[in-house]
């Protein structure tokens, strides 16, 4: 099975969930192909824009991406689990000095109107190229003619009212100079504050992503190991948001304390050694403990809270691995 795993800046949250989900990983600081306990997984380090294209041709049968890549390449690949970490948007940003421009279509409109081109700098050309040909002012002014698109090895499109500049790296850096407008990744904001831009339009929001080749999922041995891999790492994202609770109760309370707690499929209810007592064990949302722990309080005593490890839903993978 050859997984693949991104290098840059979603690398440190990768190998730590990886981790997490009980997979031991070494050689990551010295090579491209890091060792995992697991001998049926074959471990490469790639770029996340390489990842979605070698995996839809099945070069490599499993990997994990952003969902920004995914949307750029346009693949055919089956995303199997959102992992809810490298999360980023992409965004439009200007100069800040246009402080009464707050809208892309405003920001054409202005440039328009004095007889300039739009020039953008960005990593992502289709992107870029979808997102300004749905833009409500230029289609009024262009209709449906494709932006200029440019790179060092091609040209298309045949609009120079708009032109769309690959960007290597230090994409901030461009305006005013060599771009009017960038589409970049952002997440707090702080770099473009510290470049002088100011987000003007989301484009979309972005996070990594567990991605399969179609013709892996359709071989059957390859297919239980990808189900494997999805069922450790979604046991890992569902036990951040999910806490494991012990509480003893006395006999009286029992029903109604279980008509408060909620739990995966239900609660685990043990009889202590004192008869009028039980204990209950059950796994509650994270973001309920605050709401329930009134009525627990009130109900019954001795509880323990823990936090899981991993929350594996096998009924639910099982299903899918079904289809």
């Amino acid at each position: 099975m050859k997984f693949a795993i991104p290098s840059g800046s979603l690398a440190e949250a990768t190998f730590q969930i990886l981790q997490r989900a009980g997979y031991k990983i070494s050689g990551q600081e010295r090579t491209y192909r890091p060792t995992i306990n697991d001998p049926g997984i074959e471990l490469k380090v790639l770029r996340p824009q390489e990842i979605p294209i070698l995996v839809c041709e099945g070069l490599q049968d499993v990997g994990i991406t952003g969902t920004d890549w995914i949307r750029e390449t346009g693949v055919d690949v089956d995303v199997l689990q959102d992992l809810e970490y490298g999360k980023t948007r992409i965004v439009a940003a200007i100069p800040r000095r246009w402080t009464n421009i707050n809208s892309f279509s405003s920001f054409m409109e202005n440039l328009w109107s004095k007889g300039k081109n739009v020039r953008i700098s960005t990593e992502y050309l289709n992107i870029t190229t979808e997102y300004v040909k749905k833009n409500p002012s230029y289609r009024r002014s262009v209709g449906s003619s494709e932006p200029l698109v440019v790179t060092p090895w091609w040209r298309r499109g045949d609009n120079p009212r708009v032109s769309i500049f690959l960007s290597f790296g230090a994409t901030e850096a461009k305006p005013p100079e060599d771009a009017d407008i960038i589409v970049d990744v952002s997440d707090t904001g702080a770099t473009l504050q510290q470049n002088n831009l100011k987000v003007i339009e989301t484009i979309m929001d972005s996070s990594a992503v567990l991605i399969a080749n179609r013709r892996s999922l359709a071989a059957p041995q390859k297919k239980e190991k990808i189900y494997d891999i999805l069922t450790l790492l979604k046991g890992v994202v569902d036990g951040t948001k999910k806490l494991h609770i012990f509480v003893n109760v006395r006999k009286e309370n029992l029903p109604r304390i279980l008509e408060k707690l909620p739990a995966l499929k239900n609660p685990t209810i043990s009889p202590l050694s004192d008869k009028d007592w039980y204990s209950i064990n059950t796994v509650i949302e994270k973001d309920l403990f605050l709401k329930l722990l009134p009525t627990i309080r009130r109900l019954a005593q001795g509880l323990v809270v823990y936090e899981p490890r991993q929350v594996l839903a096998l009924d639910e993978i099982n299903r899918r691995g079904d289809q």
